[in-house]
């Protein structure tokens, strides 16, 4: 990791707010005897605590000695450099103009008549015992107004977040390993990086006939075909490299070095956040492995409602099978995770259909667990392991730490003809890493001359490539979509090691079109990784949820995944120029995400959970009675009445009563399509069917931002066979000189 930042957006006082806040999510828990001091640490009954150190061993296996369970709950996050350094590093990498906001928020906090605007209480926030910070973000939490909900949302996600990443004790207690047990890293090809030496005050000049932005799943299929078929191809990357033995990554040292803005973008309203590769290999370096294809739905709304009638043809699907053989995406040898069986048998139990997910993992296993964060085993078949190395043995050149600052064009003929890109390259750091200090690193402008153009930068920032660029399109940017996420958690009395074994092994299709138009959710699994779920746990107390976070290894997760019908867009943030996100889940997705969390619940209970926690606020967990499997409605001879059982069908009606209304819900998204869109005529979208822009000659997109609408399937694979299609046809028309 890289010094902490300095953190001088902020001054003193507005830290020391932040501190209290931050301390008030994750509070220092002690008896009640030994508090000396209210403000800095938080009193329970003594017996309360001598009962919960006692009881520790009935909630988890492998329960901590008191001493160590005692010292978890009395671990205050506040002390340790490293949790501060990653606050500070998740505000820097957020938009100047929400950091002034907050600062703001936290000035007024830190006065008499704020403090009191803001929490009802005339004594400034910092100075209350930690136990009413407690009340007043709980207080924020059941607001009517709309800005006290975001603000609860917005510091207890940043504690929790930073907590899990950082804290040793979590980790020691709950048994997550940083890396897989038994690991061994796999063997992949060194890319031989071009490097630019010589004067910096002169561009240094490449000259290729085709540069591809972006390294991604669409990049490095387009790389393999154009340098299959003879062509001198460069591909620049902003990100870097990491090669097998560097990977994993630590929670925090992965969400620096191989996400987009540290792993956190956050939409301008707080409703929604995202996670974006951003790393050589792109999203397909942090992706899953899931492998669905386009279903034939979504094909068939692609041609007949977008006049795009390749959707539909033998050649896409060709393209479909294609890239799948390549990188062998196949149900073979799936191993099913607990929270992956527990869908199957469940969706069974319920006469819903579900079945494995297919890996790009070539029939291995895959066990690792631990891909959100680089796959270490070089399993998992992404472009940096398959579509980039097959590329560079038929000659493709690299560029890592190139950050694309615009298109080049030749308007000589009255059309903007696409003639490279230039931008400028920041070298690796005198130990081979990327964070020594910049002014040790060697930077040169760079100009790559091509006859084409292939931006495959993703759907956040190939729009804001375009805009730079100078095009013009009104739909660049916008009609995005992003699968946007509820989740759901089940604690078991296994011991289910959520932290092994694939992220997504099964899905259930039941509920994928609840509008007969092709709009729904999938219900899958999801990533376990402490930091991708616990999060997102709803935060009542701060001991409620270190007690909670405790029994982790019990854990399994699930996500509502909705293909959205409404859309949001992608705009350039005024002073730093990075994406800035204006999306909020429509009334009509959010309807279905809920349908989609009320039939995990579901799912859950018919599947023996012991306690089931939407991760929606308002909504109080089911705790279940040893009793409820044997459950009877009295005058049925004693059936057992399953997810019928009348307390869980009164709790089920307290979920549809909250509700997961925006901004105060949370929802993730992992999936960005649709900026760019493909479209059979240029007032409908920025690239025709072939993947070339509209608005220019020689420039192509090839990524997920050209899906004409939702692909309601982890969008991999569309991607790739899309981008397919798309560098076919460029090799055509490489070949006939257009």
């Amino acid at each position: 990791m890289p010094p902490p930042p300095a953190g001088d957006f902020f001054n003193e006082t507005q830290w020391a707010v932040l501190r209290a806040l931050l301390d008030a999510v994750i509070p220092p828990i002690t008896a009640a005897s030994k508090v000396k001091d209210v403000k800095t640490e938080y009193g329970i009954p003594d017996g309360r605590l001598q009962q919960l150190t006692s009881g520790a061993d009935t909630k988890m296996t492998g329960a901590p000695s008191a001493d160590v369970f005692e010292a978890y709950l009395a671990d205050r996050p506040s002390n340790d450099p490293n949790f501060l350094a990653g606050v500070c590093r998740i505000l820097c990498g957020t938009p100047a103009s929400a950091r002034t906001q907050l600062g703001g928020v936290l000035t007024a906090l830190s006065t008499r008549p704020g403090s009191f605007i803001l929490t009802g209480y005339v004594t400034p926030i910092q100075d209350q015992s930690i136990h009413v910070r407690e009340a007043i973000l709980q207080s924020w939490s059941k607001s009517w107004f709309g800005t006290p909900r975001v603000l609860f949302k917005t510091f207890t996600i940043l504690a929790k977040v930073v907590w899990l990443q950082t804290n040793p004790l979590f980790k020691s207690i709950s048994g997550y390993p940083d890396v897989p047990v038994n690991w061994k890293a796999g063997k992949t090809e060194d890319f031989a990086f071009l490097q630019f030496t010589g004067a910096e005050t002169e561009p240094a000049v490449l000259e290729t006939d085709v540069v591809i932005v972006g390294s991604g799943c669409g990049g490095g299929v387009s790389a393999k075909i154009l340098a299959e078929a003879g062509y001198r191809v460069v591909v620049v990357d902003k990100g870097y490299y990491y090669s097998p033995d560097q990977l994993p990554m630590t929670q925090e040292q992965g969400s620096y070095h191989l996400f987009e803005n540290n792993g956190i973008v956050t939409s301008i309203d707080s409703s929604v956040n995202l996670v974006a590769g951003s790393c050589w290999g792109g999203g397909g370096t942090i992706n899953w492995s899931v492998s669905l294809q386009t279903q034939g739905y979504v094909r068939r709304e692609w041609a007949e409602e977008h006049g795009l009638p390749f959707f539909e043809t033998a050649e896409y699907q060709d393209c479909l099978d294609r890239v799948c053989e390549f990188m062998g995406a196949s149900d073979v040898g799936v191993r099913q995770t607990h929270r992956g069986q527990m869908l199957l048998d469940g969706a069974r139990k319920l006469g819903w259909d579900a079945k494995v997910c297919p890996q790009n993992t070539a029939g291995k296993e895959h066990w690792c667990g631990h891909c959100h964060l680089g796959c270490g085993g070089a399993e998992k078949q992404g472009p940096a392991v398959s579509w980039l190395p097959a590329a560079a043995k038929h000659g493709a050149q690299f560029v890592e730490g190139f950050a694309v600052d615009k298109v080049l064009w030749d308007e000589s003929s009255g059309v903007k003809r696409a003639t490279g890109v230039v931008g400028k390259w920041t070298s690796r750091d005198a130990k081979g890493g990327n964070v020594g200090p910049i002014e040790d690193r060697k930077t040169r402008q760079v100009v790559i001359k091509a006859k084409k153009v292939i931006v495959s930068a993703g759907s956040l920032n190939t729009p804001i490539l375009l805009m730079r660029s100078g095009l013009k399109n009104p739909h660049i940017g916008r009609n995005l979509h992003l699968h946007p996420v509820n989740f759901v958690g089940g604690y078991y009395e296994d011991d289910v090691r959520p932290w092994e074994g694939p992220a997504i092994t099964s899905v259930c299709t039941s509920f994928e079109n609840l509008d007969s138009h092709g709009h729904g959710v999938k219900i899958e699994p999801t990533c376990m990784l402490p930091y991708a779920f616990l999060a997102h746990f709803p935060w009542r107390s701060g001991l409620d949820y270190k007690l909670a976070s405790l029994r982790y290894r019990h854990l399994d997760g699930f996500i509502s995944l909705v293909r959205d019908r409404d859309t949001g867009r992608v705009f350039p943030d005024p002073v730093t120029g990075k994406p800035l996100l204006d999306y909020t889940i429509s009334p009509f997705d959010a309807a279905h995400t809920l349908e989609g969390v009320i039939a995990i619940a579901k799912i859950l209970y018919i599947t023996g959970a012991t306690e089931i926690r939407p991760l929606l606020p308002g909504v109080e967990p089911f705790v279940r009675n040893k009793s409820d499997g044997s459950k009877s409605d009295g005058g049925s001879g004693g059936l057992n009445l399953g997810v019928t059982d009348p307390e869980f069908v009164a709790w089920l009606a307290t979920i549809r009563a909250a509700g997961n209304s925006p901004p105060t819900a949370p929802y993730t998204s992992a999936h960005q399509m649709g900026s760019c869109r493909m479209s059979s005529h240029p007032g409908a979208g920025v690239v025709d069917p072939k993947g070339k822009v509209w608005e220019a000659t020689d420039l192509y997109v090839a990524d997920a931002s050209i899906f004409p609408s939702a692909s309601g399937v982890n969008p991999m694979v569309t991607n790739m066979a899309i981008a397919d299609w798309i560098a076919r046809g460029l090799v055509a028309d490489l070949k006939m000189g257009q």
